[in-house]
């Protein structure tokens, strides 16, 4: 089970919202594995989120060097064979969300198929989901149904977000009022999407 969203509703600037929205929410994840595993350095993906959400305020004309940030982002991905940490797979789920928002923008609207959008959107359910499996084995389940993950509140949090935002977006202007408000729905819980407090 996952989220389909009709991504091709949204422009290529309000795709780049989305996808930068929802970075947002799963950033904290590779901080708390970056400083629990001393691997990578999270000041590198916040600079080039912050990068993003200027690009999308067009009062500023910037420019992203989308190879260059490609290349950084690289140094900074974990391989998680090296690691036995639950944490690197949240991380490297936000690497690879990343990248796709980074080759989003360089589609430049051109991505007919929304892979760079739907991949981001998948990563940070596909996230969430295993967090929570891992959550009921835990707490002593051995047989855990679909259902049981769905239901989970961390996943239904994550649906519901994802839709609410989506659903903003569609009739969002294209300015920098719209990304605050963007943030303000995926940041009001003070919360990632695996409910690890942002600090």
């Amino acid at each position: 089970m996952s989220i389909h969203l009709p991504f091709v509703k949204l422009t290529h600037w309000q795709q780049v919202a989305f996808a930068s929205a929802i970075l947002e929410r799963m950033l904290p994840n590779y901080q708390m594995f970056s400083e629990n595993c001393q691997f990578g350095d999270c000041a590198v993906l916040r600079n080039q989120l912050d990068l993003v959400w200027q690009w999308l305020d067009k009062n500023n004309a910037i420019k992203i060097n989308v190879n260059a940030q490609l290349n950084k982002l690289e140094e900074q991905t974990p391989d998680p064979e090296a690691f036995d940490a639950f944490g690197v797979f949240p991380a490297l789920d936000v690497c690879m969300a990343m990248m796709s928002l980074l080759q989003l923008i360089q589609s430049n609207g051109t991505d007919k198929d929304h892979e760079d959008i739907n991949s981001v959107s998948r990563l940070s359910y596909n996230s969430v989901s295993y967090y929570v499996e891992l959550l009921l084995l835990d707490d002593g389940e051995t047989d855990i149904q679909t259902n049981a993950i769905n239901e989970h509140p961390l996943t239904v949090w994550e649906k519901e977000t994802q839709y609410e935002l989506f659903d903003f977006l569609k009739s969002a202007t294209e300015n920098k009022r719209s990304c605050q408000l963007a943030k303000e729905i995926v940041l009001s819980e003070g919360l990632s999407n695996l409910g690890i407090e942002i600090v």
